[in-house]
């Protein structure tokens, strides 16, 4: 995923090795597949004051943020991760689900930069009186928006990977580019490119050699950036002390 970001303050690290997979009480086990294709449905019985709606992409890490720090009174309900594939979508998307369970909660917070929605998602959540994340896409806010933005001109020929999208490369990289078919296109859409970034969330040796195999495939020079969940713990943490 392209562009990406030095300097700032340091982002927290997650505790573990590996973030918790444990949903919330009367979610579903998580799975990558179902999570990029169908999201994260809300909790079948409430428990919380607050609802996150958030991209499917960052379950496994607002539910691992959610049990370390016993954020009880949160729920959380996912859209469908594939829909960055078509940002267009995404506003429409989280105002159904604001529709959906905004009368059963004291405040719904929404866990999205913009995504590429050219500002829609911000005037949506501005006409709704809700918070967003801030920054241009989740690359940003896990970086921490100051590091990221100091990198500058450096990053502009970088493209990133997350360990969602480490673990999900094929569905929202190789597949979706049709390179599965027609493996000679690699060099027509990623020519530009000088580097593949990989963003780990989780020191994870695995999911390291996983990302370095997705930059051999693309034919990328790889970077590793260990950098925890950023801004998206210490934006969760605030919103947490409102309830």
């Amino acid at each position: 995923m392209r562009r990406g970001s030095k300097r700032g303050r340091k982002t927290a690290l997650p505790s573990t090795r590996r973030a918790a997979a444990s949903p919330s009480p009367g979610l579903r086990p998580l799975d990558d597949r179902s999570l990029t294709e169908r999201g994260l449905p809300a909790p079948d019985r409430k428990s919380g004051r607050i609802l996150l709606i958030a991209c499917g992409a960052l379950a496994r890490e607002i539910l691992d943020l959610r049990a370390r720090n016993g954020w009880d009174h949160i729920d959380l309900t996912c859209l469908p991760a594939i829909l960055h594939n078509h940002p267009d979508r995404i506003p429409g998307a989280v105002e159904e689900a604001m529709q959906r369970h905004r009368d059963a909660y004291e405040a719904v917070f929404v866990v999205y930069a913009d995504c590429g929605t050219g500002g829609r998602l911000r005037a949506l959540c501005d006409r709704l009186g809700v918070e967003m994340i801030e920054g241009p896409h989740c690359y940003a806010f896990y970086e921490g928006l100051d590091r990221f933005k100091g990198h500058g001109e450096e990053d502009m020929g970088a493209f990133y990977l997350t360990d969602f999208l480490v673990r999900q490369f094929d569905a929202f990289v190789w597949k979706p580019l049709g390179l599965d078919r027609h493996p000679h296109l690699r060099d027509t859409y990623f020519g530009h490119y000088d580097r593949l970034i990989y963003q780990a969330q989780i020191d994870d040796p695995d999911l390291t050699a996983r990302a370095r195999e997705c930059a051999a495939r693309l034919g990328l020079n790889f970077e590793r950036r260990l950098t925890g969940y950023g801004d998206l713990e210490t934006t969760l943490a605030r919103w947490a002390g409102r309830g």
